[in-house]
């Protein structure tokens, strides 16, 4: 059984106990099953309900592209494709009739 390196102190020497690993070098306790939870993104829409990769979303105002004389449309659907941890763009999306776009979750809604 491999265990992971100490992520305080990068120690090979980690031993677990219970449901804790444990570095014996810098006593540093960590439970795994909850860091890689915390480590999980929380985008939510704009109606507060959770988004995961693969959701069906739908835009809730007029976008209009960068650089670009396009607009999305209210209503036009979407593919969240991934997620990502930032303040703006949090979505890549697949967009009807436009292609891939970086969306920012405040302007869609699960469909």
């Amino acid at each position: 059984m491999s265990l992971p390196l100490c992520p305080k102190c990068q120690s090979e020497y980690v031993y677990q106990d219970h449901t804790l690993l444990i570095c014996p070098e810098c006593s540093h306790e960590w439970d795994p099953v909850s860091d890689a939870l915390e480590d999980a993104v929380n985008v939510k829409d704009a109606n507060g309900t959770l988004l995961a990769e693969g959701d069906k979303v739908t835009v809730v105002k007029d976008l209009k592209i960068k650089a670009s004389s396009l607009v999305i449309k209210i209503g036009t659907k979407a593919v969240i494709r991934w997620i990502k941890d930032t303040k703006d763009h949090q979505l890549d999306c697949k967009v009807d009739g436009v292609g891939e776009m970086m969306i920012t979750a405040k302007f869609v809604k699960k469909a």
